[in-house]
């Protein structure tokens, strides 16, 4: 399983819920959550997944997104 990070514009609770069905479609995915209290709003995935497919699922939803660097 890969942990993915990612910079995200996803900032309150409507946002989350308007993201929610595009991650859910994605095959691999098995869980996700946002840091909205975090500067960043920090987007965590957890799965056999790309960052090529969560970043295109999130642009898809209409926010913003970056990978964060991997150290």
């Amino acid at each position: 399983m890969t942990t993915l990070q990612f910079k995200t514009n996803i900032n309150c609770g409507n946002c989350v819920r308007t993201v929610t069905g595009f991650l859910n479609e994605v095959e691999g995915i098995e869980k996700w959550e946002v840091d909205t209290n975090h500067p960043n709003k920090i987007l965590t995935v957890n799965g056999a997944i790309t960052k090529e497919e969560v970043i295109a699922a999130v642009e898809e939803a209409g926010f913003d997104i970056e990978a964060m660097i991997e150290a």
